[in-house]
């Protein structure tokens, strides 16, 4: 993310981590898999298919609100809300996350937000170390936004216990998607990634992918891999232990920036998210 980043994230808490799209793109550093794709031998271990309406389930999903009232990471404007279907709901088989233009000043964490959203989080519900991990959805559009398919260190500690932003996307350039590791050696502006164009990311539906191995984590949408990031150990490597899952809408903030007041509400459908693992992995 921005140079900011870090010294925000120094604050991080055990619910959340901050999502850090590339300043400068790394060369990629080995071969990419002809077909990104479940390997033979991997089970499904966890998924939300998001076939109850209502709001999303609590036995997978965790609503992050914890800097409400201190303002959230990289001067992002929303206020996330904790179970309110206005801004997270399952509806016909999708998960809709939806950023309004409203100030919330009823809530008791409010802080000050022009805006709200939702930031799902599987902490405590589904933690994984290694695995394929694939999240169809369709993005937002609208100058301002920010969107985020991502997984952070369930420990708390960033960048020490890492991230990896399987996809990320700002409505400034809707056709520009990418994918970013970040570590103690390489965060915030520094974070290795590699970036992909796509016309069509808030009009159709794409697979975000991710293959994460003891050994190199791949990133691709529907199939097609655009970035591995190896195991080269050390502070670069904090991936040997579990993650958890974030999925949310930020608006404006060092990325996003400046924002359209009149794109609103905007929102980004989820049709499904599933997790593979080898054997008995967790």
């Amino acid at each position: 993310m921005k140079a900011l980043a870090t010294a925000l994230c120094a604050a991080l808490l055990a619910l959340a981590g901050c999502s850090s799209p590339p300043q400068r793109v790394q060369p990629l550093t080995a071969p990419l898999p002809e077909r990104l794709a479940v390997p033979a031998g991997y089970t499904l271990v966890w998924s939300d298919e998001f076939d109850r309406d209502g709001l999303p389930d609590p036995a997978r999903w965790v609503h992050d609100t914890h800097r409400n009232r201190e303002g959230w990471y990289n001067k992002e404007a929303q206020y996330y809300s904790d179970r309110r279907a206005e801004n997270a709901v399952v509806q016909g088989g999708q998960l809709h996350i939806t950023a309004r233009r409203e100030a919330l000043r009823e809530q008791p964490d409010w802080g000050g937000q022009p805006y709200s959203s939702a930031r799902l989080i599987t902490k405590g519900r589904g933690d994984w170390t290694y695995g394929f991990f694939q999240i169809r959805a369709r993005l937002p559009c609208g100058q301002g936004t920010w969107p985020a398919i991502w997984m952070v260190g369930s420990g708390g500690r960033w960048p020490a216990d890492g991230e990896l932003d399987i996809l990320e996307q700002i409505g400034e350039r809707p056709d520009r998607v990418f994918s970013t590791v970040h570590t103690q050696a390489g965060s915030g502006a520094w974070g290795s990634g590699a970036e992909r164009t796509l016309t069509d990311v808030c009009t159709a539906f794409h697979d975000y992918q991710m293959h994460w191995t003891p050994t190199h984590i791949d990133f691709g949408i529907d199939g097609v891999a655009h970035y591995r990031y190896l195991n080269h150990g050390g502070d670069a490597w904090p991936f040997d232990r579990p993650q958890f899952l974030v999925l949310n809408i930020a608006i404006g903030g060092d990325l996003g920036g400046r924002v359209d007041d009149s794109i609103f509400p905007v929102t980004m459908a989820v049709d499904h998210v599933r997790v593979w693992q080898a054997g008995s992995a967790r």
